[in-house]
């Protein structure tokens, strides 16, 4: 059990299945975009451990960015997507991977998507560590997907309570939703 400000917190997701998980979904895309040189926009703050592990398992030609978006506050979305810190580079005609580290209720996601469609790239497609379904508000297809989770808080791996427990090399889940 970790505690984490207030809340206690049990071992959801074990390092070396997130590890194991990353490396099959990185061989879907070395695949998939083999000879494209996608853009991998990783989504700021969650994202940075996963698009480190998944970006040191792609072997093809490709280039990593970082946007940086926020929605929760506590342990809930606010459903109010801000855009804390824009993206540099062109991806007109470039194929684009967001990659994020929880898909939950959809609106980060449509809201990224909208402002990345609008710059006209060749493909956009998201890939997410964790995605909860059943918590979706809008419409959403999610093209790559490392876990499917029910709606629960968790934290490590780069996702936080209120900025704590990112550093965590596991995800973990609230005692009383376990």
């Amino acid at each position: 059990m970790k505690q984490i400000k207030d809340k206690n917190f049990v071992p959801f997701i074990e390092s070396v299945a997130l590890q194991a998980r990353i490396k099959e979904l990185a061989q879907q895309v070395n695949k998939d975009y083999e000879g494209k040189n996608p853009l991998l926009i990783g989504v700021l703050n969650g994202s940075f451990m996963f698009i480190g592990d998944l970006f040191k398992s792609i072997d093809i030609e490709c280039e990593v960015t970082f946007i940086r978006v926020s929605s929760y506050q506590n342990t809930e979305s606010t459903g109010q997507v801000k855009q804390i810190l824009g993206l540099k580079e062109d991806i007109k005609n470039r194929h684009v991977i967001i990659v994020e580290d929880i898909v939950d209720t959809g609106m980060t996601m449509q809201e990224v998507l909208g402002q990345l469609a609008s710059q006209k790239p060749a493909s956009i497609k998201i890939l997410t560590l964790l995605y909860k379904p059943e918590a979706l508000k809008v419409p959403l297809k999610v093209d790559y997907v490392c876990f499917e989770i029910e709606p629960k808080f968790v934290v490590g791996y780069g996702l936080d309570y209120d900025g704590f427990g990112r550093n965590l090399d596991a995800i973990y889940v609230l005692e009383e939703e376990k």
